[in-house]
C-alpha cells in the first residue's frame, strides 16, 4: 500500500478503500489559489492554440496525401518519443524544479508552431515537415507532460489535487471547443498557416503566467538527487502497487486502441458523410462538449473510484462500436458527445487515482510511466487503425478499436476485483442491486484442512 500524500483515501484495491466514500466538493475549488489561476489562464490560451494546430495539422496532411494512414503516421510521430523516452522524462521531472522545466518546454513548443507557420505561409510546406514538427513536439512533451502534471500538486497542495486534475481536463476541453471552430474557419478562409502562427504565439500566455507566480506560495516537494537506478526504482515502485498497475494498463489499451479520433473523425467527415473540413471541426467540437461536461462532473467528486474507471471504459468501448455503424450524421453526432463524456471520465479518474496513490517524490516517474503507456501506444495504434480505415473502411476500424477497449476494461475490472479479494454478485430480485462486487467470504479452516 502506498504511503504517499492522499494514499489513505486513494482507491487502492483492498476492501476498505475500493468503494471510496462518495461526496461532492466545490467544482472550482482550486481556482481560489492565485498561482493555479495563473497556470490555468495561460493553459487555456495555449491549449486553444494547440487544438487549432492539431485540427489544421491533420487536415493539412489529409489534403497533401489523401491518406488516412498518413494522418496516422503524423499522430505516431508525435507520440513515438513518449514511447521511446517517456520514463526518462519522469526522472528529469523528479530531479529539477518543475517550474523551470516548464519555461523550457513551453518555449520549445512555441518554436515548433512558428516553424510550421513560416513554412505553410510561404507555400513551401511538405508532409515531411509536418512529420518533423510532430516528432520535435513529441520530444518536448516527454519532459513537459510529467512536469506539468506533477506541478499541479505544488500549485494547490495535496488536498486539492483531484479537483485541480479535473479542472485541468476541463480547461483542455474548453479550449477544444474554441480551437477547432476557429481553425476550421481560418483554414477555409485564408489557409492553414495562420492557425499554426496562432499556436506558436499562444505559448506566450503560460510563459507569462509562470513568471508572475509567487514562488514562496508553492508547495515545494523534495527533489530526487542524481543517482543510479532511478528509472528502475520507479518501475519497481509501480510493480508493488496494484492500485497503480491496473489503471495504467487500462489507459494503455484505451490510448492505443480507442483514442484514434484524428483518423476516425476526419475519415467520417471526408469519406462517409462528405462534409469536409467544417464537419470535421464540428465533430471535434461536439466531442469537446462531452469531454468538458465529463471533466466538470469529475471535478465535483471527492474520490476517484476504480469502479467508475472500469465502468466508463466499458461504456466508452461499447459506444465506439455503436458509433461505427451510425447510418447518418443525425445519430453519429450525439454519440460523439457521449464518447467525449466517457473518454474524459476514464482519463481523469485514472489520472487522479494514480497521482493520489503515489508518494510525492515518486510522482514524476509514475506519471511519466502513465503518459508513456497512455500516449506511447499511439505510434502503434495510429498507423494500424489508419491502415485499417484505408483497407477495410473507417467503420470497421472504429468498431475494432471499441471492441478491444471494452474487452480490456472487463479484464482489468476482474483483475482489480481479484486483487481486492472481491467477487461478482448477481442478484435479479426486485429492489436489489443486480450486479455488484462484494468481499469474498473467507474459507473455513476446516474446509482447507
Amino acid at each position: 500500500m502506498s504511503t504517499g500524500s492522499g494514499a489513505d483515501s486513494a482507491p487502492a484495491p483492498t476492501p476498505p478503500t475500493l468503494p471510496a466514500s462518495a461526496g461532492k466538493s466545490s467544482m472550482f475549488a482550486s481556482l481560489r489559489v492565485r498561482n493555479y489561476r495563473l497556470f490555468a489562464t495561460g493553459a487555456v490560451i495555449s491549449n486553444t492554440g494547440t487544438w487549432m494546430a492539431r485540427i489544421t495539422q491533420d487536415w493539412l496532411v489529409l489534403s497533401l496525401t489523401g491518406s488516412s494512414a498518413a494522418v496516422g503516421v503524423t499522430t505516431a510521430m508525435q507520440f513515438l518519443p513518449m514511447l521511446l523516452f517517456g520514463l526518462y522524462g519522469g526522472v528529469i521531472a523528479d530531479r529539477f524544479k518543475r517550474r523551470n522545466l516548464l519555461f523550457c518546454t513551453q518555449g520549445a513548443m512555441s518554436l515548433s508552431g512558428l516553424f510550421l507557420a513560416v513554412l505553410t505561409l510561404s507555400g513551401h510546406v511538405q508532409v515531411w515537415h509536418v512529420y518533423a514538427a510532430a516528432f520535435f513536439t513529441g520530444l518536448v512533451t516527454v519532459v513537459d507532460n510529467p512536469s506539468r502534471q506533477s506541478f499541479v500538486s505544488e500549485l494547490v497542495g495535496p488536498d486539492q489535487v483531484r479537483n485541480a486534475v479535473s479542472l485541468n481536463s476541463a480547461n483542455f476541453q474548453s479550449a477544444r471547443l474554441i480551437g477547432p471552430a476557429v481553425a476550421s474557419a481560418l483554414t477555409a478562409a485564408v489557409g492553414p498557416g495562420w492557425a499554426f502562427l496562432a499556436n506558436g504565439l499562444s505559448f506566450l500566455a503560460p510563459l507569462t503566467g509562470l513568471l508572475l507566480m509567487r514562488t514562496r506560495e508553492l508547495h515545494e516537494i523534495k527533489r530526487t538527487p542524481r543517482g543510479k537506478g532511478q528509472l528502475k526504482e520507479g518501475l519497481n515502485y509501480v510493480s508493488k502497487h496494484p492500485e497503480l498497475i491496473w489503471p495504467i494498463v487500462l489507459v494503455g489499451f484505451v490510448g492505443t486502441f480507442g483514442f484514434n479520433f484524428p483518423i476516425w473523425l476526419s475519415a467520417f467527415a471526408d469519406d462517409v458523410f462528405h462534409g469536409g473540413v467544417g464537419q470535421y471541426g464540428m465533430f471535434n467540437t461536439l466531442m469537446a462538449i462531452g469531454s468538458l461536461a465529463g471533466a466538470l462532473l469529475a471535478a465535483r467528486r471527492r474520490s476517484a473510484r476504480l469502479r467508475v474507471l472500469v465502468g466508463a471504459a466499458i461504456g466508452f468501448g461499447v459506444l465506439e462500436i455503436l458509433a461505427a455503424f451510425a447510418p447518418g450524421v443525425w445519430l453519429f453526432a450525439p454519440l460523439v458527445v457521449i464518447l467525449g463524456v466517457l473518454g474524459i471520465t476514464t482519463n481523469v479518474t485514472a489520472n487522479s487515482s494514480v497521482q493520489m496513490a503515489t508518494d510525492p517524490e515518486m510522482r514524476g516517474r509514475v506519471m511519466s510511466l502513465y503518459f508513456m503507456v497512455f500516449t506511447g501506444g499511439t505510434p502503434l495504434g495510429g498507423p494500424l487503425f489508419g491502415w485499417l480505415a484505408d483497407q477495410y473502411g473507417v467503420r470497421v476500424s472504429f468498431m475494432l478499436g471499441g471492441l478491444i477497449c471494452a474487452g480490456a476494461a472487463v479484464l482489468v475490472g476482474l483483475m482489480l476485483a481479484r486483487a481486492a479479494n472481491l467477487r461478482l454478485k448477481v442478484d435479479l430480485r426486485r429492489g436489489e442491486r443486480h450486479v455488484q462486487f462484494v468481499p469474498r467470504e473467507p474459507v473455513p479452516v476446516a474446509a482447507v484442512a
